[in-house]
Order: structure tokens, then sequence, then C-alpha cells
């Protein structure tokens, strides 16, 4: 009985998350987040446009309240707004990007779209990126495209700090997946080496000493 409630409720949340998402439009919400609280539900949406989420007056936060009490049956929903400094560093954001550039322009132009997105990536400071297109791109046949620069962990613990999301798009010929993979500068990787002036100082110094002891050499064999 308790699996069942917590499936349950599970659930409900991922049903609520969702309702968010689609209401609010694809490309302006990144993650949505539900904490409880004693006094009621906590739910932080984070997003690149908080002025589009918010409304008016706070009108489109208003609704989205009463839907929540209304259809969802929470008790006392308090939406706090999260806002994303550097959307090109989300990978839910651009991976909504991309997808919103192919239904408007259209699968053809799949690779300029995907490569000045990359680059706008790279840009903002991330370590690495890599963008996953799959469908009729642009053939009668659906096969997958990969779009990729810098340095990007795949395996092991480090590969869980990759910032990955999935997005669709809806275009004529047919529906493109959207995966989007991005390693922020922000992340702590313990095998990466920073090489520096004071380094190369000290891979220089057995140049220089070899340099040194040759020099001597020679000048003892002319003697």
């Amino acid at each position: 009985m308790e699996e069942k409630k917590l499936v349950a409720f599970k659930k409900e949340e991922f049903e609520v998350r969702e309702y968010i998402r689609s209401n609010l439009g694809k490309g302006k919400v990144s993650r949505v987040r539900i904490e409880y609280t004693p006094i009621g539900e906590k739910i932080i949406i984070a997003t690149s446009k908080p002025g589009l989420v918010i409304g008016r007056k706070g009108e489109k936060i208003e609704k989205l309240t009463k839907v929540l009490k209304n259809r969802f049956k929470l008790e006392n929903p308090k939406i706090e707004i999260e806002e994303i400094n550097k959307p090109e560093l989300d990978a839910q954001i651009v991976a909504d990007e991309i997808a919103l550039s192919l239904e408007r322009f259209g699968p053809l132009k799949f690779k300029v779209i995907a490569y000045r997105m990359l680059q706008r990536i790279i840009n903002a400071g991330a370590r690495g990126a890599e963008i996953r297109l799959n469908g009729k791109l642009p053939g009668k046949r659906a096969r997958p495209w990969r779009f990729a620069q810098g340095y990007l962990k795949k395996t092991g613990d480090p590969s869980r700090l990759v910032d990955r999301a999935k997005a669709r798009a809806e275009t004529k010929p047919g529906t493109v997946g959207v995966k989007v993979a991005i390693l922020s500068p922000d992340v702590f990787l313990k095998d990466s080496i920073e090489i520096n002036e004071e380094v190369l100082a000290r891979l220089k110094e057995p140049l220089i000493k070899e340099k040194k002891t040759t020099k001597k050499k020679i000048r003892r064999e002319e003697k």
C-alpha cells in the first residue's frame, strides 16, 4: 500500500511539473522544483525570462496558483521565480530554443541553428558542449547528427556533473529529437590540469639545465 501511495504521489508531482512547463510555454522554463513546508507547497520555477512567466502585475502567477489549488488539489501553493542569469549554460533552455528554431525556420537550416547555438554555449564559458539531433534532417530517412566542441565527461562520477536535457521539435517533415549536454565552467574536476606560467617554468627547468650541461661539455671538448 505504501508503495502504491508513493507511486501515485510521484505521478501527481510529475503532472504538476509538466502542466507548469506546458502552460508557461516552451523555452521559458528550465526546471520546476516542489518543496513541502508546514504552511504549504513551495513551487520554484527556474526561468531565463521571469517577466514573461510572471505576467503583468503577476496575472499569470495568480492564474497558475488557482489551477494548482482547484485542479491538482494543492492546499497552499506558493510560487517562487528563480532567474537563470546565463541561459546559454542551461541545457533545458538551450534544447528548447533549438526546438523552437527548428519549428520556426524549418529543419533544412538545422546545421546553422546547431553550430550557432554551440558557439554561443562555448562563448558563455562552458568547458564543453554536445548537441544531438535525430529525425528527418534533411532527407526522407531519419538519421542522427552530432555537434560537439570542447571537453565533456561521458563516463564515471564526473559525468553526473554534466547538465543534460531533451526537447522535441514538431516540424513539417516530422518530429525531431533534440539532446543537449553542457559542462559548466563552475564544475570542479579532480583530473583537470591548469597550465599557467609557474607550471611552464617548472617544465622548462630540466631543459635549461640540459642545455647548460651540453654547453659545458662542448667547451671542455674545444679546450
